[in-house]
């Protein structure tokens, strides 16, 4: 007996046929929108169709978050995705991951390409972003002299920074000639150090329009420079090769104009802050030495510096008295003790004794005789007295 499934088993197993199949996974579709839904939720609903038939498309808020534009009824595109079954309605439609302008197809694929290339060498790696000056001295815009970029530009670096000196480097920015004009007016700034910072790009347009900034010789003209670079393309969507290169991204032109100097009227408030903070301290300052002046003014030494100085010579008076009175009681007391030294030793003197009646005997070699055994006859001796010495001989 034949198995009867129901309509859910069905569309699920068509379902599962689809995303089985490796046909219906990356196709690229080229169609025109039509019924073109734009749900609160983020994602996006449309048809997409040619002269002879349509597909149903969605394209989930997570991949739609990614497009450089917002896609509109009438828009022709060519639409990267997926094709699977819806199972509640059991329709098939085409999953939309990515999405872009019909007749950009080869310049979309030229642009990923370069891309790749210029970052795996480098060329985007912020090691490489040079520091913007903080107050440019000379700024160089490399523009159409005609557009109406060069003349926000000029507009905003006037009212913000007048001190600056701008000069505009005309160049085509779109056509054939332009990627290479622009090149070499970058390499020539560097080469004659005509400004310290330089502003390249060009109002909005389609992507052929911006297609200059993302020509490799562009690209390696900005990160040779050796003056720093601001690239400001298009409107803010637009990303160009240029914008990786470069060492700041400006969103617009007139935004790298707020980038590139400062706002003069934020530059003066600071400095009226810093002066009227300058004036408090000087003021507080100026109060606390008054202060002191006042203190010290009410000294005596300030009132009458003669009845100061008086005093202070009775000092000195009172204080070399008191020195030399105990200069006096030390000397006297070591003239004390010098004299009982002096007696002392002199009550110690063999002289002393002498002078008492006694004598001392000596043989020739001076040796004293304290023993009559020390001596024979005929020995000769020398007595010394207390007022001279007797020679004489033992009998």
């Amino acid at each position: 007996m034949a198995h009867i499934c129901t309509i859910s088993e069905l569309n699920n197993y068509i379902k599962t046929m689809f995303d089985a199949n490796p046909a219906m996974t990356g196709v690229y579709v080229k169609g025109e929108i039509s019924n073109y839904k734009f749900h609160s939720s983020g994602h996006h609903y449309m048809t997409l169709k040619d002269e002879n038939s349509v597909i149903r498309a969605v394209m989930f808020k997570y991949d739609a978050t990614k497009l450089k534009f917002r896609p509109e009824s009438g828009m022709k595109v060519i639409a990267k995705g997926r094709v699977s079954v819806f199972p509640r309605d059991g329709q098939y439609q085409l999953y939309i991951t990515d999405m872009m302008p019909d007749g950009v197809g080869a310049l979309y694929v030229a642009f990923e390409q370069l891309k790749k290339k210029l970052s795996a060498e480098g060329l985007f790696d912020s090691a490489h972003k040079k520091p913007l000056p903080k107050y440019p001295e000379k700024i160089a815009v490399v523009t159409s002299p005609t557009g109406a970029a060069v003349r926000d530009i000029l507009r905003i670096l006037k009212a913000r920074y007048p001190l600056s000196d701008v000069v505009v480097c005309p160049v085509l920015v779109q056509g054939p000639d332009a990627p290479e004009d622009i090149a070499q007016m970058i390499s020539y700034i560097n080469l004659h150090s005509l400004a310290d910072l330089i502003i390249t790009g060009r109002g909005g347009g389609s992507i052929e329009d911006l297609w200059g900034f993302n020509d490799e010789r562009v690209a390696r003209a900005v990160f040779a420079s050796e003056i720093p670079v601001i690239s400001a393309v298009g409107h803010e969507p637009d990303v160009t090769i240029s914008d990786f290169v470069a060492d700041v991204r400006a969103a617009t032109p007139s935004n790298a104009a707020e980038i590139a100097v400062p706002d003069m009227s934020e530059i003066k408030r600071r400095i009226k802050d810093c002066g009227m903070r300058m004036e408090t301290s000087l003021i507080s300052k100026l109060g606390i030495y008054k202060e002191k002046l006042k203190n010290i003014s009410a000294k005596n030494v300030m009132k009458s510096p003669e009845i100061f100085f008086q005093e202070r010579k009775m000092t000195l008076v009172f204080l070399s008295e008191k020195l030399s009175n105990c200069t006096t009681r030390i000397l006297s007391k070591q003239r004390e003790r010098f004299t009982g030294y002096v007696a002392a030793l002199d009550a110690m003197s063999p002289l002393k004794v002498l002078s008492r009646g006694y004598s001392i005997t000596s043989d020739e070699s001076g040796k004293i005789i304290k023993k009559v055994s020390e001596v024979s006859s005929g020995t000769k001796l020398g007595i010394r007295l207390e007022d001279g010495s007797i020679n004489c001989t033992v009998d």
